[in-house]
């Protein structure tokens, strides 16, 4: 301290100068008191370009006060004139500011204020207006990494994040960045911006605002970053973040007017900022661990990405456009685009709700629709890692830029993919056959069993549904048993669905999976023929979430296998950590089986399936024509199938499903409690069903669940309905669900139970 007393004695006269330290994100910062009058030191270590970087900060504050009369800081000239002062500190070379000081209160330390906002909003574009009349070639060439235009040069900090589920939400909002704002980048109007308007720099008297310090990260940038990171800092310790824009904005556009573009990529702006300051704080707590300043606002920063997520970009945009009074986006009726679709798509291809969603993009465990809703998705399973999770994304973006071609031709993605994928499996499970689609990989497994014992006889699962083939609904119950459908053929044989809620074994603790096999085997026993295959799912999805019973497999596999068969699991549904104690769904059943189909969650949306089997079925049918698939096992598909492994080990997604799907459980088993209409509730991990019944019987009450699950897609919620008749409610959501997520799901069930007593 004596060094910088001495310092401001020689350069600035002062008598007795009070000096304290404050806090700084990498200088170090003092406050000075002398005679009564306060200012402000900055010092910094010696760097020749940081040099003319703070140059051209003092040279931008001297016109500016050209225009704006109070409310900035103004540098106070050295003894021989300069702003800039170089000297040596403790034997340093450093570098010497001195500024006025602002007296007001800091708008972090006050009660959060429309008012105040509003306040903010008009100050901020006073100083924009000011900012466009300065000129600063230094400070137009800066790349900062803080300038939200410059987002990428963030990117590498992403890896010091500690969770792999909020890299991937980071890594998410800048894919969407990349899509989204770079492409316009170049149209947006650009000027000095002050760069940095969070709570700590702004200062308020009785609730306005009256100044603006630390100029620090002035850069020049598109205008509308500014009002980015003001909003970034007012919404980001708020429950309902978008409640608190439209004052901002709305007095910001008054005086400096926004346009439609600038609004429509507000939301993007505002993530990147969030995405820049936790990967700054995730990069400084590495580096420095004690350094509490770098990362003030972290926590607040992380709840509010979380909560961005939840919120359509649409939605924001129009929030966004209202608050300015510029028109919103318009959308079609659903009635009209309804009869665009059936134009030329055949209504066979149902539509879900009865009140249809016109979906434009999705993320992780939300959907978003074309009117700016942000929907819960609590039912589809087929984005298993998350919709648009960016490692899938990433990697298929870049193999698609490099090649696409098929498996006649040698490449490394095919072998990593297959490898990596059969260490998930038991040994005797050593060779797979890549296709596109669960439904190909049921029909080529029955192509598959038939060859390896000669026989074309199956036994099925009573509801079991297997694809859309003529073969896979040949061995679908779900399929040839609807009113719709052509009959049981005589060559499949049908077992009762071991169901201990409805069948008529209801113990499950292993005796009534033991006695659904005995039955199953006089069957097998009766039947005129060799069975070339038993094929079921862990959990017959189309029969209404129905986990097989105890011991079921364990005793039916022996048989099927001494009269020459083989055991097939479906895991289509049950596959890749779903069900959360395991990884596949027949490990529940404490088997292995002699085969595996694979599909929906294997490319995360991309369309791809698999058999898998042992290496003597395998020779059995290297002995027959050829197999090729145009498209299976392809570089692009094999690319993101190993890119959804990835995402389930590094976010630990399987961990995830049992410890959010025994929460989700006992959440429903609570509910049943007070409602007699929860017949059942059952299930494992990801992966559940709620039986809705007459008040007092087992009777389906299908009306009900239709009844659920349309209000809670009104609510903006999505699960469906399944089983014999329709009334038993599925919930499968992406394996990124949260226990919140669960928490709102029923709770919101609750409240609609409730409504309807």
């Amino acid at each position: 301290m004596n060094e910088l007393e001495d310092l401001l004695k020689q350069e600035f006269n002062f008598q007795n100068p009070e000096i304290k330290i404050l806090a700084g994100y990498f200088n170090l910062n003092y406050s000075i008191v002398d005679s009564g009058k306060k200012s402000i030191l900055k010092t910094y270590p010696f760097e020749a370009e940081y040099a003319d970087i703070l140059e051209a900060e003092n040279e931008v504050l001297l016109q500016l006060s050209a225009h704006i009369n109070s409310g900035i800081p103004k540098p106070i000239p050295f003894q021989k004139g300069q702003f800039l002062l170089k000297k040596e500190l403790s034997g340093k070379p450093s570098m010497f500011r001195l500024l006025s000081f602002l007296e007001g209160e800091f708008l972090g330390s006050i009660p959060p204020s429309k008012t105040t906002y509003k306040s903010l909003g008009s100050f901020l574009a006073d100083l924009d207006l000011g900012l466009k009349e300065c000129k600063s070639y230094v400070l137009r060439s800066r790349q900062l990494d803080w300038d939200i235009q410059y987002l990428q040069l963030n990117k590498p900090l992403i890896e010091s994040i500690p969770s792999a589920q909020d890299r991937s939400l980071v890594r998410y909002f800048f894919l969407q960045f990349e899509e989204n704002v770079v492409p316009i980048m170049h149209q947006l109007r650009k000027q000095l911006i002050h760069g940095d308007a969070n709570e700590w720099n702004i200062l308020t008297k009785d609730g306005e605002v009256t100044g603006i310090i630390d100029f620090g990260d002035c850069t020049y940038s598109p205008l509308i970053n500014e009002v980015a990171i003001a909003l970034t800092y007012i919404i980001y310790d708020k429950e309902k973040p978008l409640d608190w824009v439209t004052d901002f904005l709305k007095a910001y556009h008054q005086k400096l007017p926004l346009e439609a573009q600038e609004l429509e990529i507000l939301y993007y702006l505002i993530a990147a900022r969030l995405c820049i300051s936790v990967c700054q704080s995730a990069q400084a707590r590495k580096v420095d661990p004690e350094n509490s300043y770098a990362t003030i606002s972290e926590k607040a920063a992380w709840a509010t990405l979380r909560k961005w997520i939840a919120i359509s970009p649409l939605g924001a945009s129009n929030i966004f456009k209202k608050a300015v009074n510029l028109p919103v986006s318009e959308f079609i009726p659903i009635e009209a685009q309804l009869e665009r679709r059936y134009q030329s798509i055949s209504p066979i291809l149902s539509v879900s709700y009865k009140n249809p969603i016109a979906i434009t993009s999705a993320a992780f465990q939300y959907m978003y629709d074309d009117r700016g809703n942000a929907i819960l998705d609590a039912y589809n399973n087929i984005p298993h890692v998350g919709h648009s999770h960016p490692t899938v994304v990433a990697a298929g973006q870049r193999q698609m830029a490099k090649l696409n071609t098929n498996t006649r031709y040698l490449y490394d993605s095919l072998a990593e993919y297959a490898e990596k994928l059969l260490a998930k499996f038991p040994p005797s499970l050593s060779k797979v056959y890549f296709v596109n689609s669960g439904s190909a990989a049921s029909d080529l497994a029955m192509r598959i069993a038939t060859a390896h014992t000669k026989s074309q006889n199956y036994m099925v699962m009573e509801h079991g549904y297997h694809g859309n083939t003529q073969i896979s609904i040949d061995i679908s119950d779900y399929k040839f048993s609807n009113k719709k459908g052509i009959g049981q053929k005589p060559n499949i044989l049908k077992a009762a669905i071991p169901d201990t809620y409805l069948g008529k074994y209801k113990k499950d603790d292993g005796s009534a999976g033991e006695a659904y096999a005995k039955d199953a085997i006089a069957q097998l026993e009766e039947f005129d023929g060799k069975i070339a295959a038993f094929i079921a799912e862990p959990i017959i999805g189309c029969g209404g979430q129905v986990p097989l019973a105890k011991g079921y497999l364990q005793a039916l596999y022996p048989a099927i296998r001494n009269q020459g068969g083989i055991c097939i699991s479906d895991e289509v549904q049950t596959g890749f950590g779903r069900v959360g104690t395991h990884f596949w769904g027949y490990e529940v059943q404490g088997v292995i089986p002699d085969m595996v189909v694979l599909g929906k969650p294997m490319g995360n949306g991309h369309p791809m399936g698999a058999v898998v089997c042992t290496e003597e079925i395998a020779d059995s049918f290297s002995k027959g024509v050829e197999f090729f698939s145009s498209f299976g096992g392809n570089p692009v598909s094999c690319e993101i199938g190993i890119a959804v492994l990835e995402a389930i080990e590094e976010e630990n997604l399987q961990e995830n499903a049992r410890i959010v799907g025994k929460y989700y459980f006992e959440l429903f088993k609570e509910l049943q409690k007070n409602h007699s209409c929860i017949g059942d509730v059952r299930g494992s991990g990801l992966f559940l069903g709620v039986e809705l019944v007459k008040s007092g019987t087992t009777n389906p009450d299908t009306a009900l669940a239709s009844r659920i699950k349309n209000e809670l897609r009104n609510r903006n919620i999505l699960i469906s309905t399944d089983g014999p008749h329709d009334n038993v409610l599925k919930t499968k959501p992406p394996l990124c669900f949260s226990k919140e997520n669960a928490a709102e799901v029923v709770r919101n069930i609750e409240d609609i139970l409730n409504k309807i007593a």
